[in-house]
């Protein structure tokens, strides 16, 4: 599967890929602490393509990973809608506590998000996360 980096680690801003070019979707409190983007070609309940983590080392805006198999999922409530998102891992630096805070904060982040800046109430909540096929004590 073709992975496209949108948000590229570290970042404060939150893009999404409109055709052939990136744009500014929000600014955030606080910053990415993995890649983000999506699986080319899938659909997610939300409509748009499947989201997904990529654990490891920062990675350019547009760059295109191809990977066998994703090996988690971070199960998230957003504006209402089911959202999760893939994780893939590349090495690097994990923790649960901090990625389970980091969604947290996010989650909050996003509802006063949409209360000022759509000016709509809804639910965002971060639910967990699954790892796929793995071994106790490993990532």
């Amino acid at each position: 599967m073709k992975i496209v980096i949108e948000t590229p680690k570290y970042s404060f801003f939150k893009y999404y890929k409109n055709g052939s070019h990136f744009e500014r979707e929000f600014i955030s409190p606080i910053p990415t602490i993995f890649n983000y983007g999506f699986i080319q070609g899938s659909l997610a309940d939300d409509g748009m393509e499947k989201d997904v983590l990529v654990i490891g080392p920062r990675l350019d805006q547009g760059i295109v990973l191809e990977v066998s198999r994703t090996h988690g999922v971070v199960k998230f409530i957003d504006d209402s809608v089911e959202d999760d998102k893939e994780i893939v891992c590349m090495g690097g630096f994990f923790s649960g506590p901090v990625f389970c805070c980091y969604f947290h904060l996010y989650a909050a982040f996003k509802m006063i998000y949409y209360f000022f800046m759509k000016r709509k109430m809804t639910t965002c909540r971060f639910k967990g996360i699954i790892w796929y096929n793995r071994e106790p004590g490993s990532r």
